[in-house]
């Protein structure tokens, strides 16, 4: 799908599908939708009376226009209440737009630009946000579903246009539909990642990946260390939990540097790695375990991030460090009671195996740390807990840092990508307190988020932090709203570009 700006009058432009708006409220259409309306005799007023349309937010009408101006059907979308919306309802309403014109098997679609007449709102952020929407609300994970994209084929959007007769606003919107395109590309490439089956996303596969994401963009590098380096390393709590496994584990390290004098900060992304995690030897039930290739989406949303940074021009200097590896159970595998040595030398005692993830970024974030960054931010499918806490709409933060966390929670603000902020309490440090070793890796089941962002905090010293837990986001089972369909999310990519390019 292409999505465009052209300098253009909605009465004039020829189209499978034109699509105008309307607040809750008004009784004659003003701006494009009142021209379109007059070009069309008042047909618009006339349907909506008819129809008894209360342009609630979301809701639409279709109707062919019988050849009274060259689009051959139009589509009056709902805005909602004036007072309420906001930038991430334009975002919807081009998902919806997407979604109804390919049902419709429209191929060229024209649309005014919602949010930029009478709400006021940046035509720039406007644009972005209706070009993310669409091209969201497009995606399909089809690799192994031949006779599905072949009918997909069919019903393709080819063209998505935005109209526009203000010439003064046509660069804001080329620049925002610009963004958009970024953003919503980096996303789907994270999404497409987390939906592979396990056994084609091994830890050599997510390492491959790195590579060919390195190679594809100039300011970009990746170094990739074997098991035996590990070793070198002293990370043996990445190798433990790795142990169970016929599959060796590695640990990725991209670097994107921008041009020499114009960087800003280091920040480093630790993205968890887990390609597939069955629990170890304490095993998951079946069917939580059926879901488990997704326990790589936080290294699918850092991938997602280097995809996208070249293009983006960002002025930070950006690593992202994977731990890549499966949790599996076999004779060789970690037993509950065993302890670990991190690459910190601080010892973890392993209480459980299947609360992996926060032992691999142990290592990670202490590979991290070395680096000496003005901030790190993890993100990873850490815990259950957060899922019971705040569900599958929205992200946990933790943050060491206020600062750093209110930045973020702009950027989420900014893209729709919902945050809840849950405190470091630090009375429930006892609770990860072991007998045998320096800290242990469970501490119980309540409070259970809180309790796993303690313990990474143990391993990132005084540098400014932040951890997003995406254990409920990351995957969704079926729609969370119009431009997240049912499998992988790919959430935190565009908060992440987001927050990097600002």
């Amino acid at each position: 799908m292409n999505i465009s700006v052209q300098m253009a009058n909605l009465t004039q432009i020829k189209c499978d599908l034109l699509v105008v708006n309307e607040f809750e409220g008004i009784k004659t259409p003003g701006g494009g939708t009142g021209a379109v309306n007059r070009a069309l005799d008042g047909l618009i007023q006339k349907i909506q009376q008819d129809e008894k349309f209360k342009a609630e937010f979301g809701k639409f009408l279709v109707f062919h226009t019988h050849g009274k101006i060259p689009a051959k059907k139009v589509m009056v979308l709902g805005l909602g209440k004036r007072s309420e919306f906001d930038i991430d309802k334009i975002r919807k309403l081009g998902a919806i737009t997407a979604r109804k014109a390919g049902d419709m098997g429209a191929k060229r679609v024209v649309s005014i630009l919602h949010g930029a007449g009478i709400a006021g709102l940046d035509p720039a952020e406007c644009a972005q946000a209706l070009a993310e929407g669409a091209a969201l609300a497009n995606y399909k994970f089809l690799k192994y579903k031949n006779k599905e994209a072949k009918k997909l084929a069919k019903t393709d959007i080819k063209e998505f246009i935005i109209a526009e007769v203000d010439d003064k606003k046509i660069k804001k919107i080329e620049k925002g539909i610009e963004l958009g395109k970024i953003f919503s590309m980096a996303q789907n490439y994270a999404r497409d990642l987390v939906n592979e089956p396990g056994l084609h996303m091994l830890p050599k596969d997510l390492a491959r990946v790195a590579q060919e994401t390195a190679a594809a963009n100039k300011n970009t590098s990746v170094k990739i260390y074997s098991k035996q380096e590990l070793e070198k390393m002293g990370a043996q709590a990445l190798l433990g939990v790795a142990a169970g496994s016929a599959h060796e584990p590695c640990l990725i390290h991209l670097k994107y540097k921008p041009k020499q004098g114009s960087i800003k900060k280091k920040i480093v992304l630790v993205g968890k790695g887990l390609t597939f995690d069955s629990g170890g030897l304490n095993i998951k039930h079946d069917e939580s375990m059926s879901f488990m290739k997704i326990d790589m989406a936080g290294a699918a949303a850092v991938l997602g991030v280097f995809s996208a940074l070249d293009k983006l021009n960002s002025k930070y200097e950006v690593h992202g460090i994977i731990g890549a590896c499966e949790n599996m159970p076999s004779g060789s595998a970690i037993r509950p009671g065993d302890v670990l040595t991190s690459m910190s030398g601080k010892t973890i005692e392993v209480a459980n195996t299947d609360a992996e993830g926060r032992v691999t970024l142990a290592d990670t974030l202490v590979y991290a740390r070395r680096l000496k960054p003005d901030a790190i931010i993890d993100i990873a499918t850490l815990t259950g807990a957060v899922i019971v806490s705040l569900g599958g709409s929205i992200t946990g933060l933790f943050a060491n840092n206020q600062a750093l966390g209110e930045k973020l929670k702009k950027s989420a603000q900014a893209t729709g990508e919902n945050l809840w902020q849950l405190p470091l309490e630090k009375d429930y440090k006892k609770l990860i307190e072991s007998t045998v070793a320096d800290v242990k890796n469970t501490g119980g089941r309540a409070g259970g988020a809180i309790m796993a962002a303690l313990f990474l905090q143990e391993f990132v010293g005084q540098i400014p932090w932040a951890h997003l837990d995406i254990a409920g986001t990351c995957y969704a089972e079926k729609d969370i709203n119009e431009y997240t369909p049912a499998g992988g999310t790919g959430v935190g990519v565009r908060l992440l570009l987001d927050y990097l390019i600002k």
